[in-house]
């Protein structure tokens, strides 16, 4: 008889795991895009390591574009075509009406990811395309998300122009200088101080860029816990609220869902004494006429435009002496000319600041060298830099906002639903706004707590994805001449700390100093 013996599989069967990509759309503002990105990137990548089958294959996502406008939406445009390359299996989302508020979109893209096997999770509305035997539900939910894109709209608009013309209208998000209390505008006395200190030094002649020098020095921060910039003082310099009056609807939304400022298409709604004033009308009415001076000094063509940066350097070289900035001048030799860069305030008095002239050569040259090292020697400057910014562990603050924006979303919702009812006539006004007051109140906290634990965040995520920018950079050929569009992508702003040393402040947060040599 045949001795048959029986020999064990030693080897599993390998199967393939389906590779899983999130779609999303953040917000306008760099900052909070980046918190929202980081904030859904974790969250997905929790969701699909939570399943042994799935492997995650990326999180594509538009930065404030409106639902409604597909053909705007690059970064959906590169799911679909990611997926014909075949390199998704699995696509999900938060919702029909993130993913598109059209029906015939929504539908045709369903359709077309159908036909490549690929299935799509709606998280809200909890429908997958993987079990669906029908396209009546989608196309249901769909139509419903097209038609509420837009009753929303009117709904929110209708109560919003109520509440301007009877000045019960709250300001969610005051200013600097001022925070919400029972849904009014109280003064924050420290930070009142420091909008003071702003008028003042405009009125003394310094500019919007000086002026956030010497705030950061001293150590003040802007009321999302940042740096002071060059344009968040001229909003606080231009900004009427502070005179205690209020304009609103300075800007509007049209049927297209288009944002634009308000020049005289929509009415707009002035409340005079609305809440305490830090700055009288007539201070504020100097600082901005002082404003305008100095922009027709600079080259501003009208008030919506940037200054005139006719060279790359212009307001990015900061004087080690004083703090002042770098002016461009034209020294001229019996040999010749050649460019210079000289401090503002030495070349208005001599004795106020002693740093003289650096030639435009020197910098250009110094940069070129910083980025021929950082080239050279990236796995020992910039790889740990990066390392220990991915090292932070940031999971239970991106949880805690997650958890907070899941409520905010809440509280939205309700106050829609409380519009449609008013403007059905179920409610009377009284109650609407009392629910709405408790809404705005619960919103206003919430928001007020998400800025808090977003504070210490930002930083890190802008330095991180500003790190990723340099490393991309310095991996190509090193420049032998200098770059421009280089320089201004990198450099954040560069101290002269004196002729012969330069200090080169990046956008990642590292600061590197170089020699200046004569050519």
């Amino acid at each position: 008889m045949a001795r048959i013996t029986k020999i064990e599989a030693t080897r599993t069967s390998l199967k393939r795991k389906i590779r899983v990509a999130a779609y999303a759309r953040v917000s306008t503002d760099s900052d909070e895009q980046l918190l929202s990105l980081e904030t859904q990137k974790a969250h997905y990548e929790e969701y699909i390591k939570s399943c042994p089958d799935y492997e995650f294959a990326g999180l594509y996502y538009d930065e404030g574009i409106s639902g409604t406008k597909i053909t705007k939406r690059d970064e959906l445009q590169r799911l679909l075509k990611d997926c014909e390359d075949g390199k998704i299996d699995r696509v999900i989302t938060k919702s029909i009406s993130r993913f598109a508020r059209n029906t015939t979109d929504c539908l045709e893209m369903v359709r077309r990811l159908s036909q490549l096997k690929i299935s799509i999770y709606f998280e809200k509305e909890n429908i997958d395309t993987d079990h669906m035997s029908s396209e009546l539900m989608l196309s249901i939910l769909s139509s419903i998300a097209e038609s509420e894109s837009r009753s929303i709209s009117e709904n929110s608009k209708w109560s919003v122009k109520r509440r301007f013309e009877n000045g019960t209208f709250i300001i969610s998000c005051p200013p600097y200088g001022y925070e919400n209390k029972d849904g009014k505008m109280v003064v924050v006395p420290e930070e009142a101080e420091v909008v003071k200190d702003i008028f003042r030094m405009s009125l003394s002649g310094m500019g919007c860029h000086r002026i956030a020098k010497v705030l950061n020095d001293r150590g003040f921060k802007t009321k999302r816990n940042g740096i002071w910039h060059a344009s968040s003082v001229e909003g606080i310099l231009k900004n009427e609220k502070y005179t205690g009056d209020v304009i609103l609807q300075k800007t509007f939304t049209d049927e297209s869902f288009n944002r634009h400022v308000n020049y005289g298409e929509e009415d707009m709604y002035l409340h005079k004494n609305h809440h305490e004033a830090i700055i009288s009308h007539e201070d504020f009415d100097k600082a901005t006429e002082a404003m305008r001076q100095r922009k027709s000094e600079k080259g501003i063509v009208d008030e919506n435009e940037k200054y005139l940066k006719r060279y790359c350097f212009s307001g990015k070289l900061v004087c080690g002496k004083c703090g002042g900035t770098f002016k461009r001048r034209t020294h001229y030799l019996p040999s010749g000319s050649y460019i210079a860069w000289s401090c503002a305030t030495h070349l208005d008095n001599k004795e106020a600041c002693e740093m003289k002239y650096v030639e435009d050569e020197q910098i250009k040259s110094a940069f070129i060298r910083m980025m021929a090292k950082l080239r050279a020697g990236q796995d020992v400057v910039l790889k740990p830099f990066k390392e220990g910014l991915l090292g932070y562990d940031k999971k239970l603050q991106l949880r805690r906002i997650a958890d907070i924006e899941s409520r905010l979303e809440k509280c939205t919702d309700q106050q829609r639903v409380l519009a449609g009812l008013l403007s059905s006539g179920y409610i009377e006004p009284e109650i609407y706004y009392q629910e709405k007051h408790d809404l705005d109140v619960e919103i206003s906290g919430l928001a007020k707590e998400k800025d808090q634990i977003s504070g210490s965040l930002k930083g890190g995520l802008k330095h991180l994805e500003e790190t990723g920018k340099l490393m991309k950079a310095v991996s190509k050929e090193a420049p032998v001449e200098f770059d421009s569009r280089l320089f201004e992508a990198v450099v954040e702003n560069a101290t002269i700390i004196s002729r012969e040393k330069i200090c080169f402040n990046l956008k990642c947060g590292l600061q590197l100093e170089e020699r200046l040599v004569k050519a």
